[in-house]
């Protein structure tokens, strides 16, 4: 007997069919398809976690100490090689570099008036700290000097010298214009000369003394343009011979006036100065003068002096009629009423009873009073009445 199974696949006109078959098959796709959703779900998760910026490298430092102190407090120790930088040696000559990356660095030290043992150290940086860079800081015993000439002799001699740089000074060139700076330490320096009345060619120059002394710093010196400033002083009309007029400014001197009553000053670079006439028992007018030369001579910078008058201030009074008395004290002050001070004494047996004040000064007023005085007892009497006098 032929089974529902048999009939429906000879109806159907297919060759076989296996329903369980089928269904196993599906199961199978499903289980596959799964598998494949939960593969592909995994690899977005990692690619996920992949994408976490990675931590910076590390860094690493370089140090040492500069012995002695002396040597190594405040020395300058450069970096250089990898990357570069520069730090100051503490107290004690240590030093530090830090934030250093994997390299091959150079440290160097330096320090005014020392030498280092070794110049310098090479130093590579590979996965640690480097440290115990040391160095020995050696005083400076031999030191050098600079020298030159300034020539000609005219502008050379007594030429100021100027020296700046590692070490600064200023010496005076002598008569032949030569000039020397001594005890100079290793270092860069440069050298200026000056000189009333003259340029200078090349104006500066730079000497750098490295275990010799360096000459030939040489310098040619040219007069500039120089002017004059004159005048004439007169007293009542005539020369004023022999008044002292003095110069004063850019350039200082001082001159006499002729028997023309006249003076002169020459050789004077553009400025402005000041001249100051005097004479024993003159006054002058104007008291000075304030003159700019630029580019030419100036004349007649004159001035009139006048005969200074002295005045004094006679006194007299009348004796006490206290027979003890042995002496007068003459008072005097610039306040109407007080303030009065001694100015002298006057003997009691003078006849007749007078004191002469010489010390006074035109424009003032002056006021004075007298006492009496018993040496005996030693008793003062009270003020006289007041004098007046006006000094015109």
């Amino acid at each position: 007997m032929k089974t529902d199974d048999t009939k429906a696949r000879h109806g159907s006109g297919f060759f076989s069919v296996n329903p369980s078959a089928q269904k196993r098959h599906s199961l199978l796709a499903a289980v596959l398809l799964a598998a494949a959703a939960l593969s592909w779900g995994c690899a977005g998760f990692v690619a996920g976690t992949n994408s976490t910026n990675p931590p910076p490298p590390p860094t690493y430092s370089i140090s040492g100490t500069i012995t002695p102190a002396a040597g190594g407090n405040g020395a300058t120790v450069t970096l250089s090689g990898a990357s570069s930088g520069t730090t100051t040696a503490n107290t004690s000559g240590a030093y530090s570099f830090t934030g250093l990356a994997n390299g091959t660095y150079t440290v160097t030290p330096s320090h005014s008036g020392y030498t280092f043992s070794p110049a310098s150290q090479n130093a590579t940086v590979s996965g640690a700290d480097v440290t115990g860079l040391n160095f020995t800081a050696t005083a400076q015993t031999n030191t050098f000097s600079i020298s030159g000439t300034i020539t000609p002799t005219a502008g050379g001699s007594g030429a100021t010298v100027t020296l700046s740089g590692a070490s600064s000074a200023t010496t005076t060139a002598n008569s032949s214009g030569a000039y020397t700076f001594s005890g100079l330490a290793n270092g860069s320096y440069a050298v200026t000369p000056s000189h009333t009345g003259y340029t200078f060619s090349p104006t500066s120059q730079n000497a750098t003394v490295n275990g010799a002394n360096v000459t030939g710093i040489n310098f040619t010196a040219t007069a500039s343009a120089t002017f004059s400033i004159s005048g004439t002083i007169t007293l009542s009309g005539s020369a004023l011979s022999g008044a002292a007029v003095a110069l004063t400014g850019p350039a200082a001197a001082n001159t006499t006036t002729n028997t023309s009553g006249n003076y002169t000053f020459s050789g004077l670079a553009n400025g402005t100065y000041t001249i100051t006439p005097s004479n024993s028992g003159d006054t002058f007018t104007p008291a000075n003068q304030s003159v700019t030369v630029s580019g030419a001579n100036k004349t007649g910078v004159n001035f009139t002096a006048t005969v200074t008058q002295s005045h004094t201030v006679a006194l007299a009074w009348i004796a006490s009629t206290t027979t003890t008395v042995t002496s007068y004290n003459v008072y005097r002050s610039t306040t109407n009423g007080s303030g009065y001070a001694v100015i002298g004494s006057v003997s009691a047996t003078t006849s007749p009873l007078a004191y002469t004040d010489s010390n006074v000064t035109n424009g003032l007023t002056y006021y004075y009073v007298t006492t009496a005085v018993d040496s005996s007892t030693g008793l003062e009497s009270s003020f006289s009445n007041q004098a007046t006098a006006v000094i015109p």
